[in-house]
């Protein structure tokens, strides 16, 4: 009830009928899981480097149909953040600008639920690209991991201390780590917890 009201009263503030589909309510079986590399950790300065996205279908991960952009930064990138996210000028090259990779990465996630690691912060900084432009925020539903991780780690040991942090949850659920650190892999590893959660949980 509370999530229609939300829904009707932000489809108000859009500006831009094309996405008037991310409103309805998704009856399919897959999900898109997503991640960002950006200049840095504040939600309202910093800037989104790349995206990295997969759909997932029941435990299966689309690999075929993955998503990766780079994006034009608004301001040079500085010596601290290259040391982050390994992302040089030089890479950003043949980068797009802003609005034409959200335009890209709207078609390609629809009205599907996301589906992240510490989603809120990918979310926000999406959010920052796409509300002058459109008029509202991401509505798809959203699936945070660690939550889902906690919950199912809390029901084994209900005093326990969960650590979520990512390489802690990847040895918990024995996923390799890829190679190289960047938005891709880093959705395809979150891709690979999403799918591990949902299968029952085993006490080790």
């Amino acid at each position: 009830m509370l999530d229609s009201l939300f829904r009707r009263w932000n489809l108000r503030s859009l500006r831009d009928e094309n996405y008037r589909g991310l409103f309805e309510p998704y009856h399919g079986d897959e999900v898109v899981v997503f991640d960002t590399e950006t200049t840095g950790l504040n939600t309202k300065k910093d800037a989104v480097l790349s995206i990295g996205a997969v759909k997932v279908k029941g435990n299966r991960i689309l690999t075929s149909q993955s998503f990766e952009v780079f994006l034009k930064p608004s301001k040079e990138i500085s010596v601290e953040s290259i040391k982050i996210h390994h992302i040089r000028p030089c890479d950003l090259e043949d980068a797009l600008q802003p609005l034409e990779a959200m335009e890209k990465f709207l078609a390609f996630i629809g009205n599907r639920p996301l589906v992240g690691y510490y989603l809120e912060f990918d979310v926000a900084m999406i959010n920052r690209l796409i509300k002058p432009w459109i008029g509202v925020g991401l509505p798809n539903q959203q699936i945070e991991i660690s939550g889902l991780y906690f919950d199912k780690k809390i029901a084994l040991i209900p005093q326990g201390n969960i650590d979520l942090r990512f390489d802690t949850i990847l040895t918990a659920l024995n996923i390799p780590r890829m190679g190289q650190h960047n938005a891709l892999n880093d959705a395809i590893m979150t891709a690979m917890v999403y799918i591990k959660l949902q299968q029952p949980f085993k006490h080790h």
